[in-house]
């Protein structure tokens, strides 16, 4: 069974946001090491935005490196004046497959509605880059970006929570699931069921939240749903990330635990990798 981790971060001399580790560099060496220990094949590699656009130029280091472990969702200053170009331009670079924002600053929580964007979502829907997007508290935004757009691939990250780090843990976190379960009847939009481990305050297997996780996988379906981790701010080990899918939830079984670890993100993302 191919298992591709849906979300991961490298960075080199920076400091990333509280929740994560706290090194100054977490390498394509460190995650391909981490991933053999677990049994992760390959890995979406989501430049952190906060740290600029260089990492995406580490990303591409990565994908050169090692084509057949990673490609990227990489991100860019969305108000640039060329920007259009580099859109247009953007699978130039090698293991580039599409986008991933968070729209996390105060300046960007406009952009959801304000019509700014328009000419992104078309551009990208002409493409057919796939956008992933922290989308947590912006359902109705992205439902009408979805609607509006049915040929664009969007996928939203982590179960469609607030992202992690904010310390909301068991049912408080799921509280509005209902709102991201809705996004799926829209079949441009699919969800990554990543970060699952830090939405429990209970130990592994962190059977409080398997309800939620069953619900979700219910509503969007195996093609439409990807395991992922964001390891580096994960309370448990990347192989228990792994076991939590593959071991503990007695419903995902078969061909359904084989697209969901792996094979719908690949084809969602229209991944080709080099190696079977």
């Amino acid at each position: 069974m191919l298992i591709v981790d849906s979300q991961i971060h490298i960075w080199q001399n920076g400091k990333m946001s509280a929740h994560h580790r706290q090194i100054p560099t977490y390498s394509k060496d460190d995650a391909r090491a981490e991933m053999k220990s677990a049994g992760v094949d390959c890995a979406v590699i989501h430049p952190p935005s906060s740290l600029g656009e260089a990492v995406n130029t580490l990303a591409v280091e990565a994908v050169r490196a090692h084509p057949d472990t990673f490609c990227i969702l990489g991100h860019f200053d969305l108000q640039s004046p060329d920007r259009e170009q580099i859109v247009a331009r953007w699978r130039e670079r090698p293991g580039m497959l599409g986008f991933r924002f968070t729209f996390n600053q105060p300046q960007q929580k406009a952009w959801w509605t304000d019509g700014s964007l328009d000419w992104f979502w078309k551009a990208c829907e002409k493409g057919g880059y796939p956008v992933g997007l922290l989308a947590g508290g912006q359902v109705a935004a992205l439902a009408k970006i979805a609607e509006r757009h049915p040929a664009l691939k969007l996928h939203i990250d982590h179960l469609g929570r607030s992202g992690g780090g904010t310390g909301v843990t068991d049912d408080a976190a799921f509280a509005d699931l209902k709102d991201a379960l809705a996004l799926a009847r829209f079949p441009n939009v699919a969800i990554k069921m990543s970060g699952a481990p830090s939405y429990s305050s209970q130990p592994y297997p962190y059977k409080n939240i398997h309800g939620y996780l069953k619900q979700i996988f219910e509503a969007f379906g195996p093609d439409r749903a990807f395991w992922g981790t964001d390891i580096t701010r994960m309370p448990c080990s990347y192989r228990q990330c792994v076991t939590m899918f593959t071991e503990e939830l007695p419903w995902l079984k078969g061909r359904d635990l084989e697209r969901v670890m792996g094979g719908a993100v690949v084809d969602w993302l229209g991944w080709k990798r080099p190696a079977a």
